[in-house]
């Protein structure tokens, strides 16, 4: 059932969800809508206790969505499988000489993850909620991809690879992180 609560004079809509939790559970989608999760044991006043004490981080989150949707609209959803194939096509030159052979791309929506790389299938997968992500950080996760097929773990030596293709990946690496999937 959608909600509505005012934290610090902004109008905030939720969806409250009644399901057999443990915890209150909050998720803002890139969309910017808000989703509540709660036991059907807990009385709506402890869920609005919930979102009030979260107000600061549910309206840093809303803002940071509202700051990348332009290159939503610059792009159009169609365009992201593009750009991601043409930035795949940019920085494959560095893999080749190394010996990789130019893998296969696919899409699709994921909950905790950006992209995913299959190492003995030769097979890069990126989420399409990139398209909610500032064009250089789409950048930092097609070369944290491509790099796992020469170091398949987040070890110390798939770092030193990444900063050699990448080497702002740490300042990208933390913008995608303020950039809410779930």
């Amino acid at each position: 059932m959608i909600k509505e609560l005012v934290i610090k004079d902004k109008k905030i809509q939720y969806n409250l969800q009644y399901k057999n939790v443990k915890n209150i559970n909050l998720r803002i989608k890139p969309d910017g809508t808000l989703t509540v999760s709660a036991n059907k044991r807990v009385k709506e006043k402890v869920v609005e206790d919930f979102l009030a004490s979260k107000s600061d981080f549910i309206l840093r989150a809303l803002d940071k969505f509202e700051n990348v949707l332009p290159c939503r609209q610059y792009f159009g959803e169609t365009e992201i499988r593009d750009i991601i194939t043409d930035i795949c096509k940019e920085v494959y030159p560095y893999f080749e000489n190394k010996g990789i052979s130019f893998p296969k791309i696919k899409f699709r929506r994921m909950v905790s993850r950006w992209g995913s790389c299959h190492t003995t299938k030769g097979i890069l997968t990126f989420n399409l909620n990139l398209i909610y992500a500032p064009l250089e950080c789409i950048e930092y996760v097609v070369c944290h991809e491509f790099t796992h097929f020469l170091v398949p773990n987040h070890s110390p030596k798939f770092y030193e690879e990444l900063a050699k293709v990448c080497p702002e990946w740490k300042g990208r690496r933390q913008k995608l992180k303020e950039i809410i999937l779930r």
